[in-house]
């Protein structure tokens, strides 16, 4: 990984057994877990680099963002 810096949205969730989960829309397989929001951060900071290892940062779509709806 080069030493530039890239900026990356972490989508969050708490499952069912109350662990916060995320995960980065713009990478491939690149989720992680924590008991609290830190930890999981902590853990999505770790996963983002072994993907960014994986990836060419050059095709990366860009995260446009996420909306609401009411059914």
């Amino acid at each position: 990984m080069s030493n530039s810096t890239h900026e990356f949205y972490v989508v969050i969730e708490q499952d069912e057994d109350g662990y916060f989960v995320g995960e980065v829309p713009q990478l491939r397989a690149c989720y992680s877990q924590g008991k609290t929001v830190d930890e999981l951060m902590t853990n999505m900071r770790e996963v983002i680099a072994l993907c960014l290892e994986e990836e060419d940062v050059g095709d990366l779509t860009e995260f446009v963002g996420v909306q609401k709806v009411v059914v």
